[in-house]
């Protein structure tokens, strides 16, 4: 039986309403040989998955309306309500952003382990009241690996799901450290208190949400772990259903030595042990992760990397200040830069005269908008592709990563946008060149990058938090360490070395940035983001979200929402998503209207309805105090007093 690709089909339709052609005018041989030429490609897809298109992190469930939180002295936004009310109490009792973030956080790794987790890695972002600091607890490489990770006996790269679900995906977590860092420095109440509410869900037990058992029936190699099966499906092999009483006593044994030890019973002793053992061992292709590699991982403090960013004039002036400070991770993110990059050459193209719509499913962003923002984000992602990594193992153009932000290089980038009427999708771009100096580097293909949750937090203090967590893939490397004593569950180990380029060079031999190298972290696309009143240097809006490389899109999109459109955060975070990581056009399913794809299908991007599971938690500064969003994509909640 023949199966046709549906969105071949669909864009042959589209362009049929889009030109309103008649059943007679259908007639015309041409048309009719266009129709035709567009079911064979179609034919032609079976069996087909498009390299260049990306599998989202996570699977969208069920969106409930979210209308966001007021609240004067503190608030607290993460992607489960558990998890929110782990981090509301800890705030509630006196403590500080980062007293709230350890105990949300590890909450997140017991309800929402395909996400996040003691097995993974973060950046966080903090704000105390005068100071802006960003500090780097992502995962490294063993020190034993070497660019040829990825590569089979032929020097080709291996299958990107191969990869994810072995032994040598696997790096270094980080996540416990960096809490731990910034613990010594902040935290207002005693570590061990902070990981009660953890250890009190994992031996008594949660209720699995529809989110986990949607999640867990979509994966395919998750009970080729012995360890995951047990925990996550019951004896005839099927995922736990939506309100099944869960106990991870694993997981809460491991939390009890780390309440009274600190990150280091993770990263040495019979914890460490488990971790290497399970890597070492893993059937299919084990990795090279060793306990040395665990004891001497330490988490960084980074200078945080700030952009500014004015909001164009065009519209009337109805507050204080347009003018903005943005900060967040400098590399090895590649998010604070993309996303200063996108914003500000699309200040330079004055997009902001074009106007939101209303639709029947709420607010619509006009197809020409859309034109141009993807134009705006090819340019930043070609150059992500070729500059950023690592900066302890790769130096920034000109020495310095501002110059990728530097106005008179973006306005020369800006310039390559053609902003004539009906322009055309740009195809082939190329990284730019600050200070017209080039670079011996190749640039890193595209592959995919998955997922991760975020928290944002606003403290009695004033002080402000925003940290996104991630093991990479759903459900990280689908392996699960159990130290072995009997004790059912544990948690996920993460596939993050999968975001370094499997290829490490070209053809012409130029190495990628990004490319495996023993001790270095791989290029994130993490976004946590800390941002300011440009003139008085007030707080303004705290943000972040999970989405694997559009992570980038969905903060972009967030912060235009709130700064150029007026909107609040919730509905900022409401608005369809979309995005381009360099080829196809991705906009959300179901979210835009049949004017708009044939618009942008006219326009000769190739347009691709799919999932876009953001999960944007976010806290902004109003006249009231604060007002926090949470995404509905997944499960967030925001609370506040």
């Amino acid at each position: 039986m023949v199966q046709f690709a549906w969105p071949h089909v669909k864009t042959f339709l589209v362009l049929i309403q889009a030109r309103k052609l008649s059943i007679s005018v259908l007639r015309n041989r041409g048309i009719w040989i266009f129709g035709l030429s567009v079911l064979l490609m179609a034919c032609s897809q079976v069996g087909k998955v498009s390299t260049t298109s990306p599998i989202q992190p996570e699977a969208s469930s069920n969106r409930k309306i979210q209308t966001g939180h007021y609240s004067k002295k503190f608030s607290i936004s993460a992607a489960n309500p558990l998890a929110t009310q782990a981090g509301y109490d800890i705030l509630k009792k006196g403590g500080s952003a980062v007293d709230a973030v350890i105990a949300t956080q590890m909450v997140l790794g017991l309800v929402e382990p395909q996400s996040s987790g003691l097995g993974g890695g973060s950046f966080l972002v903090y704000f105390d009241g005068n100071s802006i600091r960003s500090f780097d607890g992502r995962e490294t490489a063993p020190e034993l690996a070497d660019p040829n990770l990825f590569l089979n006996s032929k020097e080709e790269a291996i299958k990107f799901i191969d990869a994810v679900t072995s032994g040598r995906s696997v790096g270094v977590p980080g996540t416990l450290n960096v809490l731990a860092l910034v613990h010594k420095e902040y935290g207002k109440l005693p570590w061990e208190s902070l990981f009660t509410p953890a250890i009190n869900l994992a031996t008594n037990g949660f209720l699995v949400s529809e989110r986990m058992q949607i999640l867990l029936k979509k994966d395919k190699y998750l009970k080729n772990d012995p360890v995951a099966e047990t925990y996550f499906f019951d004896e005839s092999g099927k995922p736990w259903k939506k309100g099944h009483l869960l106990k991870n006593p694993e997981y809460a044994a491991v939390l009890r030595l780390i309440s009274k030890h600190g990150s280091k019973a993770l990263m040495s002793g019979e914890i460490a042990q488990a971790i290497v053992n399970k890597v070492q061992n893993q059937l299919t292709s084990p990795g090279l992760l060793s306990l040395h590699d665990l004891e001497n991982y330490q988490a960084k403090e980074r200078p945080p990397l700030c952009f500014n960013y004015s909001v164009n004039q065009q519209l009337p002036i109805t507050r204080k200040s347009e003018f903005y400070k943005i900060c967040g991770m400098g590399p090895p993110s590649s998010g604070t830069l993309a996303v200063g990059q996108i914003l500000n050459i699309l200040n330079k193209i004055t997009t902001s005269a074009i106007p939101l719509k209303s639709n029947n499913v709420g607010l619509e962003i006009s197809p020409d908008w859309i034109h141009l923002y993807i134009q705006a984000s090819k340019l930043s992602f070609a150059d992500r592709a070729k500059y950023l990594a690592d900066p302890d193992f790769v130096s920034a153009p000109l020495g310095n990563w501002e110059s990728l932000l530097d106005n008179k290089y973006l306005t020369k980038r800006s310039a390559l946008i053609d902003l004539s009427s009906g322009a055309k999708d740009m195809k082939k771009v190329y990284p730019g060149k600050p200070g017209e100096v080039e670079l011996p580097l190749a640039q890193m293909l595209e592959q995919p990058e998955h997922g991760t949750s975020h928290i944002s937090i606003v403290d009695a203090y004033g002080h402000a938090l925003s940290m996104t967590s991630t093991i990479e893939n759903a459900w990280g490397s689908k392996m699960m360490v159990n130290r072995g004593k009997g004790l059912k569950g544990g948690f996920l180990l993460n596939n993050e070395l999968t975001d370094f380029s499997f290829k490490p060079k070209d053809n012409q031999g130029h190495v990628v940035a990004n490319r495996v190298e023993g001790g270095k972290r791989p290029r994130s696309s993490m976004s946590p983001l800390l941002v300011f009143n440009g003139l008085t240097g007030e707080l303004v809006l705290v943000t972040g979200s999970p989405g694997g490389a559009f992570i980038i899109h969905f903060t972009a999109k967030t912060l235009y929402g709130l700064l150029n459109w007026r909107l609040n955060v919730q509905q900022a975070i409401n608005l369809p998503n979309f995005g381009s990581l360099g080829g196809e056009t991705f906009l959300e399913n179901h979210y835009f209207s049949e004017t708009t794809l044939s618009n942008l299908i006219a326009r000769g991007h190739n347009v691709k309805e799919i999932e876009l599971t953001s999960g944007i938690q976010a806290i902004q500064k109003t006249k009231e105090g604060w007002f926090g969003g949470a995404d509905s994509r997944r499960e967030g909640l925001v609370l506040g007093d």
